[in-house]
């Protein structure tokens, strides 16, 4: 079992991300639909027209695949019939949900493994600080009990397979390095120290069959991380060696990066997806006698975005990123040799053998369909779909997926992207406009920036492009621009440090590419993004300010340094290997140059900021201090602020405010 628990797609990406056609706005006063943690400035009284059509699109919702239950009855999955996300049980394909956990913030959990009980371990935070605590789901006798501290950051890594023991990275010690511990799952309070780490990130993958060994990795950065073994019962630590003549990547030198990692069915190696000596990162099955390596994925220049191996059976899985999409296979337990398992286009996640070994479940989310819960049979290869999300009644007919384009950037190099494109352009007289005396029409753009910023965009539905597309007849444009995970490590690195404005250089190339085509309108774009998707945003509004209408800055970082001064303990130093070292006078040199908050003045464009005030990564300071000086030049800024959320707006009335007030902006700004 890796440490596939607790990973998810956001449901927040599928649900209560609607919104509305409304054709023109009223003057009644609707202020009583903000929510009460919302806080604005300069936002008008949202029209009631906009949550008209807004409803549909915020009540469809996906499920995500959470695992087997030990017995074999039934799945666990997350989805959302309230306010937050949580945790349901699903006995067979297409049964009835039974919702088995009703907090008010959103949760994510797996069953215990070997439980009969039903037992689950849950992972949340409060109001998004990020600070997850750990609770045991007895469903014997309807109880929850805290594992953790309350108050840390928590996050479950690999649980022993007979389920009595976890591995948990936790900065309870100090509140800045996250150290291993060892948690008993039935006894509260019983967290001892593994290891204490200073100034590092570990993180727990796997145990060996007999307990008495953890696979583990340091992660310092997209482009570096170092596996090792650490024996649990003497806490010693064995650093693995990286393909080059024996030595370990920390006495060579070399970069690399390893991700999913596993101990293979034999006990006697290990599986682990790295790009040593490569640009991708291969499947390799590492000998722990010989100490060799035996590279089995040669033949695909992709990622290996995830490996699972099946104790029982002998099989193992893995999955594949083929510039966004997945690719899964098989390899068998009787002679090893590799098969693809055939699915739809989509994207594959959180894949665990059911406990016969005789299927696999997963999340398949498509491009222009909600994600679900799905298995698929070994042997004849019958995929099975355990849900069928809801889609506020939409037609899903009239879902469009992306195509798959590329331009060119101002150094030659080919940029990703995926493009949508409204069915029926004309049908949207309000965003179509003449583009000459032949009667052609032109459409406004959509620029989405995915944060990380190692991040990578991948086509899985979204119910808020949808309505752009559908609704506003709105052209929306993804793009990976360089510093995206997915496309090998030089690519990867091509944003490092004091590089970061040539991702910003990227989007210049793609206004240019937008202006190229007939039915686009460049003279109406806007470009949003959260995170580093928000400095993207702002930046790009610093040097294109005359070729962009309009801008939303999502949890974006506005000024390095004090992003970097801000952010919290445990984060800093991963933050600092990505964009650089703010205390290096060369680097804050750098970072005083680019940073958005230092060119505000440029900024001409509309501006929406949204932010959470109890964000842990990017502080809400960035939010505040961009908001004041673009205000102090005499411009505009819509402000949507929420007191109980962090890291982007998980709470779905929180999420429905912030979709409306964002199409009421694009309506003013964008569509005229």
């Amino acid at each position: 079992m890796t440490t596939r628990w607790f990973q998810q797609l956001s449901l927040a990406t599928f649900c209560g991300l609607g919104l509305s056609t409304g054709s023109g706005f009223v003057h009644a006063d609707t202020d009583a639909r903000k929510p009460a943690a919302i806080e604005t400035q300069e936002v008008p009284a949202v029209p009631a027209v906009i949550f008209a059509r807004l409803a549909q699109y915020q009540s469809v919702r996906g499920a995500l695949f959470r695992g087997w239950a030990p017995d074999g009855a039934g799945i666990l999955i997350n989805t959302r019939f309230g306010n937050s996300s949580q945790l349901h049980r699903v006995y067979e394909p297409s049964g009835r949900r039974e919702q088995i956990t009703f907090f008010d913030e959103p949760v994510s959990g797996n069953f215990v493994p070997k439980a009969t009980d039903g037992s689950i371990l849950l992972a949340m935070d409060s109001g998004g600080n990020e600070n997850d605590q750990v609770h045991l789901l007895d469903r014997r006798h309807f109880k929850t009990t805290l594992l953790t501290d309350g108050k840390s950051r928590n996050k479950l890594g690999a649980v022993r397979h007979d389920g009595t023991q976890a591995v948990l990275s936790s900065n309870q010690r100090n509140g800045r390095d996250t150290d291993l511990w060892l948690l008993d799952l039935r006894q509260p309070g019983s967290m001892t120290m593994l290891m204490q780490v200073d100034k590092q990130t570990w993180n727990a993958h796997d145990w060996s069959r007999d307990g008495r060994t953890v696979l583990i990795s340091r992660y310092v950065s997209a482009n570096e991380s170092y596996p090792a073994l650490l024996d649990v019962a003497t806490g010693q630590r064995t650093d693995l060696p990286m393909p080059n003549d024996g030595k370990t990547a920390a006495d060579t030198g070399e970069k690399i990066a390893v991700s999913s990692m596993s101990f293979a069915p034999d006990g006697k190696s290990i599986l682990m997806a790295t790009d040593a000596g490569n640009e991708f990162r291969r499947l390799a099955r590492f000998d722990l006698q010989t100490r060799k390596f035996d590279w089995l994925t040669d033949d695909i220049p992709w990622d290996v975005s995830d490996i699972v191996a099946d104790h029982e059976s002998g099989h193992v899985a893995f999955v594949i990123n083929e510039d966004g999409a997945s690719r899964l296979f098989l390899l068998a337990a009787n002679d090893g040799k590799r098969r693809e398992l055939k699915l739809p286009p989509g994207i594959v996640t959180g894949v665990e053998f059911a406990p016969d070994g005789k299927r696999l479940g997963f999340t398949l989310a498509k491009p222009d369909a909600p994600p679900d819960a799905w298995s698929l049979a070994l042997d004849t290869g019958e995929l099975t779909r355990w849900t069928t999300s809801e889609v506020g009644g939409l037609d899903p007919d009239s879902f469009v997926a992306p195509t798959r384009i590329q331009f060119k950037s101002f150094d030659g190099r080919m940029i990703p992207a995926y493009y949508f494109k409204p069915k029926h352009p004309s049908n949207h007289s309000e965003a179509s406009s003449s583009n000459g005396a032949d009667g052609t029409t032109s459409l406004p753009v959509y620029i989405s920036i995915h944060g990380g910023p190692e991040a990578q965009y991948q086509p899985i539905f979204s119910p808020i492009i949808q309505y752009y597309v559908n609704e506003l007849g709105i052209a929306v444009i993804c793009p990976n621009v360089r510093g995206s995970n997915g496309y090998g490590k030089t690519y990867l690195k091509l944003d490092n440090a004091e590089k970061r404005e040539d991702s910003v250089r990227d989007i210049g190339a793609l206004l240019d590419w937008i202006g190229q085509q007939p039915e686009l309108d460049a003279s109406r774009i806007a470009v949003a993004g959260g995170s580093y998707g928000g400095y993207m945003t702002l930046a790009s509004l610093t040097h294109f300010g005359d070729r962009i209408k309009a801008g939303i800055d999502v949890v974006g970082i506005a000024n390095f340094i004090t992003f970097l001064e801000r952010t919290a303990g445990y984060r800093v130093d991963l933050r600092r290997a990505e964009y650089g070292d703010e205390r290096d006078p060369q680097m804050k040199a750098v970072f005083e140059k680019i940073s958005p908050l230092n060119n505000a003045e440029k900024i001409r464009s509309a501006l929406l900021v949204v932010h959470g005030r109890n964000d842990p990564r990017v502080p809400f300071h960035e939010a505040e201090q961009i908001a004041a000086k673009v205000r102090s030049g005499g411009r505009s800024v819509w402000t949507v602020f929420a007191n109980n959320e962090g890291h982007g707006f998980a709470k779905k009335d929180n999420s429905d405010f912030q979709r409306a007030v964002e199409v009421m902006f694009l309506k003013t700004h964008l569509m005229k």
